[in-house]
């Protein structure tokens, strides 16, 4: 694979895809329609997949694509393949509360090695560069603590280098947080506590704003690869829940595990 290629293709579509959802999210009302697992779907989720998935596949035509939106993909079997979640968080897209993200990520072997991650209602980009590290790109200045510098610099992440085991940073899902997750998070001594939507908290872990994100819940692999390269790019792991081994990717039915993203000096517990 040509990353020199890739990465800016995967930026302009991610981008191209986040202009076609912000138009239904600041459009008139929209229709939510249920899916066969009765998760939510919209226009924008269909716009931003047709983007996506029509740019993969004129580029690199060869490369298995799995896309969350077509349910044929998902019969498909590789160790190496694109993965896409077009519109992750279609919740917080419904309840227009700003925290989905535009996913896309290169898998190989089984691995996530280069991936996307766009939060278009908040103006955050955060890629892996095709060298392998991770960056956010500065596209909107506003007053946001970390919007520090002009648009278009691209900030390298990483991870809290020593966190502080006895005052975590915690980021968990905003819109599927349950008692086995908040007893979980009650192992450890927190300093503080926050909650965001879709891919965000794997990139909240990259940039240092969190050390640990727990998910002990169901998850789909386009809703993990593409922040998973994002925090791996950064230095960060994420790794299953029951025996802190990496999170593979290419399983039967796409189905995640529970696991744990994190700076690698947090003690797992």
């Amino acid at each position: 694979m040509d990353f020199a290629e890739l990465m800016p293709l995967f930026r302009r579509l991610a981008l191209e895809a986040g202009a076609r959802i912000l138009q239904v999210y600041h459009g008139p009302d929209f229709e939510v329609r249920a899916k066969g697992d009765a998760s939510p779907v919209t226009e924008a989720d269909l716009a931003a997949d047709a983007v996506i998935s029509s740019g993969l596949r004129a580029a690199f035509p060869r490369v298995p694509l799995i896309t969350e939106e077509q349910a044929a993909s998902h019969a498909l079997t590789a160790r190496t393949f694109f993965i896409v979640d077009p519109l992750d968080g279609t919740k917080e897209f419904v309840q227009r509360r700003g925290d989905f993200t535009v996913n896309i990520a290169y898998v190989q072997d089984g691995v996530p090695t280069r991936g996307i991650v766009y939060a278009p209602a908040k103006d955050r980009l955060f890629y892996t560069l095709p060298e392998g590290q991770s960056v956010e790109e500065l596209i909107y200045l506003g007053n946001d603590k970390h919007m520090v510098g002009h648009v278009g610099q691209r900030v390298p992440l990483s991870v809290n280098p020593s966190p502080d085991n006895a005052a975590l940073m915690v980021v968990a899902s905003k819109s599927h947080r349950d008692q086995a997750t908040d007893d979980y998070i009650n192992r450890y001594a927190v300093k503080d506590m926050t909650s965001a939507g879709s891919s965000l908290k794997f990139c909240l872990v990259a940039t240092g704003e969190a050390d640990l994100y727990p998910r002990l819940g169901r998850t789909m692999e386009w809703d993990t690869a593409a922040g998973d390269a994002v925090l791996g790019g950064a230095g960060g792991r994420v790794v299953r829940f029951d025996d802190h081994q990496p999170l593979a990717y290419g399983k039967p039915g796409w189905d995640n595990p529970f696991f744990i993203a994190h700076a690698p000096g947090v003690v797992l517990k």
